[in-house]
């Protein structure tokens, strides 16, 4: 029988992935989409570039919340000590 920890140890590794996916494309789309521009043409947020500060700043934010999120309300206690049977 295989032990229930490694079904819920295997969904919790895949939402960290879906996480990873999810911060590099959010990440990738505001740095290349707003920044491929002419300098002249950027719009400054806080004395960033728009895409820096969405890019680096704002996703880093989200993507923490997200992490909040997911490990208050997705993953769940494991004992990680072997059961052992009578």
């Amino acid at each position: 029988m295989e032990d229930p920890r490694y079904k819920i140890a295997n969904k919790e590794a895949l939402i960290g992935v879906a996480l990873v996916v999810v911060n590099f494309i959010l990440w990738y789309g505001f740095a290349y989409g707003l920044g491929s521009g002419p300098v002249e043409e950027y719009d400054y947020i806080f004395g960033f570039p728009a895409w820096f500060f969405y890019s680096c700043i704002a996703v880093t934010v989200f993507i923490f919340l997200l992490v909040i999120f997911a490990v208050k309300f997705l993953f769940k206690e494991v004992p990680l000590d072997e059961e052992v049977e009578k």
